[in-house]
């Protein structure tokens, strides 16, 4: 296990690593002159004014030593300064502002869709082929069939129209304003998290041991709370990471969408205002969260069962 465990955090951190570089050279393809000026700049500073400034930032270096620049920059810490959105600030201290808005919604949000869907699967697994189980059917193949922008327009609708609730975020309303967000991250998490709770139960019911179970007179209950939801619980963990980049991927619409003042917004207009520095962070932070996610999925279904094997000639997942 521990094995296994360092050869995953390795692959990780090298998995981002790759991504940083990519981000960081699609970035340095645009013109310098592009994203380091402003309007104002690029019109009345002369080029050979602007080409000393690009030099002296380092800019027209090589890319292999802008490149090793920022690796360094980065292990220590220094993620730049802000050019466009606001001017000379650190990029971490505008981030910052962000990170507790974005990452308390998306734990939220991870949460409710864990327990409601996981519940939801139980529930049609109990109820299969009944009212219940068809309602919970009907829930997710409309979440995934109806686009995502036309599922948060209608949530959009219902929530201000009938609820009350704010339909753009304000500061003076924090909790009202998160809830409809919240929902729209978590919908798509929670339709994943049911058809596959209910797919592993009825599986597990299936099997031989639940048959023998009911031979030995275990009643209906401890057979699905002893046995089924126990083993069905497992491989549902393998869920979590695509759960996660749900939840993050969504972040960057739903936060647009409802103009809540996170890091999906704050990354949409520092890709409008050219400010990469801003970019590349963002870019970094989201790609460690969703790598990580991967990376904790597969631990903790060795933890929930340690009969799994994930190293060594017969490994299994």
């Amino acid at each position: 296990m521990l094995k296994y465990t360092i050869k995953r955090l390795f692959q990780s951190v090298v998995t981002i690593f790759l991504i940083a570089t990519a981000v960081f050279v699609l970035i340095r393809m645009l013109p310098p002159e592009k994203f380091y000026f402003d309007s104002d700049e690029q019109m009345y500073l002369t080029d050979d004014v602007k080409e000393g400034i690009l030099r002296e930032a380092g800019l027209l270096d090589p890319l292999p030593e802008q490149l090793f620049r920022f690796y360094a920059d980065t292990l220590q810490g220094d993620f730049g300064i802000s050019r466009r959105i606001q001017r000379d600030a650190p990029v971490t201290k505008l981030i910052s502002k962000k990170v507790g808005i974005s990452l308390r919604n998306g734990a939220m949000a991870l949460g409710i869709s864990l327990v409601v869907g996981a519940g939801m699967g139980v529930f049609q697994t109990l109820y299969k082929d009944k009212l219940f189980d068809h309602i919970g059917t009907g829930y997710t193949v409309f979440v995934r069939a109806v686009p995502t922008i036309v599922s948060y327009s209608l949530i959009l609708v219902f929530g201000s129209k009938v609820l009350g609730l704010p339909s753009l975020y304000s500061s003076r309303k924090p909790f009202l304003s998160n809830i409809m967000p919240v929902f729209c991250l978590a919908m798509v998490s929670i339709a994943g998290y049911a058809i596959w709770t209910r797919r592993y139960m009825v599986d597990e019911l299936n099997k031989d041991y639940i048959k023998m179970a009911r031979i030995k007179g275990l009643s209906s209950r401890e057979i699905m709370f002893g046995h089924v939801l126990k083993n069905a619980f497992v491989p549902l963990v393998q869920y979590l990471p695509a759960s996660l980049l749900d939840t993050i991927g969504g972040s960057l619409l739903v936060e647009r969408f409802f103009s809540v003042p996170g890091m999906g917004t704050f990354l949409a207009d520092a890709i409008t205002a050219y400010d990469v520095n801003i970019v590349q962070t963002l870019s970094l932070l989201y790609a460690s969260l969703g790598v990580m996610g991967a990376f904790l999925g597969d631990v903790l279904m060795t933890m929930l069962d340690p009969r799994i094997t994930l190293t060594g000639k017969e490994a299994t997942r």
